[in-house]
């Protein structure tokens, strides 16, 4: 039986993943920053409560609640935030909600993977995804889609270094490291910025659908991919992707950095 970890599991890809996973009879651990459990999923899903990204023992605080646990098949590290800026003197940067979305996106998943390496729940064969976001690619940046969202763009593109790099310290222990891009999608996040205007001509996909071609990616996963970043669902949600790369590309497609 697959074990799954999904952080970041209460709504939106995260809550599909869980629901996914456990109508596949994986054993399906999940965390909350609540202190109960959610209502509104299968029975059986392990919740791991009080899980919170922005807290600096956040990677003890999930160990802790794994004591005991074999090691890990698959570990999904979901969680986010997206909070818009733009450079006008109303709606300039934020430095909190920076740092929100800083160290939940970038800093949190390096103290959870360590944790979890060294409590002895990643094996040969486990497999990290890291959710990152075609937002993190630094190529794919246009003056057609301009500037502004700083600090959510600029985490992604740092969880992808720090996915790349862990994938450099994990891969003797033949553990594989992935970082994708899940495709745009329906999800109140995405309707709290405003981008539900963008859903229809944007190719905006349900979470279902997106776990569902995520879940996929993960079981072809091997070694020969470890530190990569890819697309699973293809370029038909990446804006900027034919104005940079071209036109004819691939599905799966494996990102610029």
């Amino acid at each position: 039986m697959t074990s799954a970890l999904i952080i970041g599991a209460t709504r939106g890809l995260g809550a599909a993943l869980v629901k996914r996973y456990a109508a596949q009879s994986a054993s399906v651990f999940a965390t909350t920053r609540s202190d109960s459990a959610p209502s509104g999923f299968p029975n059986g899903v392990k919740w791991l409560s009080n899980v919170d990204l922005t807290k600096s023992n956040v990677g003890d605080n999930l160990t802790g609640q794994l004591k005991g646990t074999k090691p890990l098949d698959v570990v999904i590290i979901n969680a986010g935030r997206f909070t818009t800026e733009d450079f006008s003197a109303e709606k300039g940067p934020n430095w909190d909600e920076e740092v929100i979305m800083y160290t939940t996106s970038s800093i949190a998943p390096v103290f959870v993977v360590h944790s979890l390496a060294h409590a002895g729940l990643l094996k040969s064969g486990s497999k990290i995804v890291f959710v990152s976001s075609e937002a993190g690619s630094i190529t794919l940046r246009h003056e057609k889609e301009g500037g502004g969202n700083y600090a959510h763009h600029a985490s992604k593109a740092a969880l992808n270094m720090a996915g790349k790099l862990l994938s450099i310290d994990l891969k003797e222990k033949g553990v594989i490291v992935s970082i994708i891009h899940p495709g745009f999608m329906r999800t109140e996040m995405t309707k709290g910025v405003g981008f539900d205007k963008h859903w229809d001509d944007g190719g905006a996909v349900t979470p279902e659908e997106a776990a569902k071609s995520l879940v996929e990616w993960t079981e072809k996963l091997d070694i020969s991919k470890t530190g990569e970043y890819w697309a699973p669902r293809g370029p038909r949600d990446i804006g900027m992707a034919e104005t940079v790369l071209g036109k004819n590309l691939e599905t799966p497609l494996k990102l610029p950095w």
